[in-house]
């Protein structure tokens, strides 16, 4: 598909620290062509102290519609925006931002969605189903949210930020779905394993789990995008179990994000 550049094509970025791992420029890019909408996403690392700068900024360009948000941004995006969906506003961190009419950015988190979106189509129901999710920060707030409106009967959250985790583990209580519980790496018994973290990314990162506890059964899956397989979606899969990987989840969030700035909000 060729894509023309020109003086009226709107701008989109995605903003994250570390940034060459992200498929949102692509892939993204190729799905406004798709739809007929003559837009682009290019990719800005920026760091934890310049992100403010950056996105007073980006403010100021006109051309601008809207903002992916990647690791480490997630929280302190959401407290950029003037408004945000329910799910946003209950993770309390946004994953996409598009310019408001009025003026200011609107935000939304997506990335629930997605997981649970590749974890079905790799064939795994999450319905009533026993879930051990590593990882509580932004995309892990959303995927827990995700998990427990897709139907798990229990949900096991681990985190190194213990507070963070406990925070998170008494508002989902409080929507009276799935028991939701503090967890450890131990994964034994549980039907569906959710790695929300950075662990994979970097050469020589541990496991997220205790992968010598892991059993056959149960279904693997990952956000992390590069590498494409992650250590743990590897040692899964040498044993057997069903996986999703980081770019599946992408791929199944790509359509939400496209929704969204093309103010078709996802549901």
């Amino acid at each position: 598909m060729t894509i023309t550049l020109t003086g009226a094509t709107r701008l989109n970025v995605i903003v994250g620290d570390p940034i060459a791992q992200v498929k949102s420029p692509g892939g993204m890019t190729a799905a406004f062509a798709a739809r007929g909408h003559d837009g682009i996403v290019v990719p800005a690392q920026v760091s934890v102290d310049d992100l403010q700068e950056f996105l007073d900024t980006a403010t100021k360009l006109r051309n601008l519609d809207g903002i992916i948000v990647t690791v480490p941004h997630k929280f302190s995006c959401f407290k950029y925006c003037q408004s945000a969906t329910p799910r946003g506003a209950f993770i309390g961190a946004v994953n996409i931002m598009r310019r408001r009419p009025e003026g200011g950015w609107h935000g939304e988190m997506v990335d629930g969605l997605g997981f649970v979106g590749a974890v079905r189509k790799n064939g795994f129901e999450p319905n009533g189903k026993r879930a051990l999710q590593i990882g509580a920060g932004g995309a892990g707030s959303a995927i827990a949210l995700a998990l427990i409106d897709a139907g798990v009967t229990e949900l096991a959250l681990h985190d190194a930020d213990a507070a963070r985790r406990d925070d998170l583990i008494a508002r989902l209580n409080k929507l009276g779905k799935g028991k939701v519980s503090a967890g450890s790496p131990d994964p034994t018994g549980f039907d569906l394993i959710a790695n929300a973290t950075p662990m994979g990314m970097k050469p020589g990162d541990p496991y997220p789990i205790e992968i010598g506890k892991l059993s056959a059964r149960t279904f693997v899956g990952c956000v992390v995008t590069a590498p494409p397989v992650t250590p743990l979606i590897e040692a899964a899969r040498k044993l057997g179990c069903s996986t999703s990987t980081g770019t599946e989840m992408y791929q199944s969030l790509q359509s939400a994000m496209l929704d969204f700035l093309l103010f078709a909000d996802a549901k």
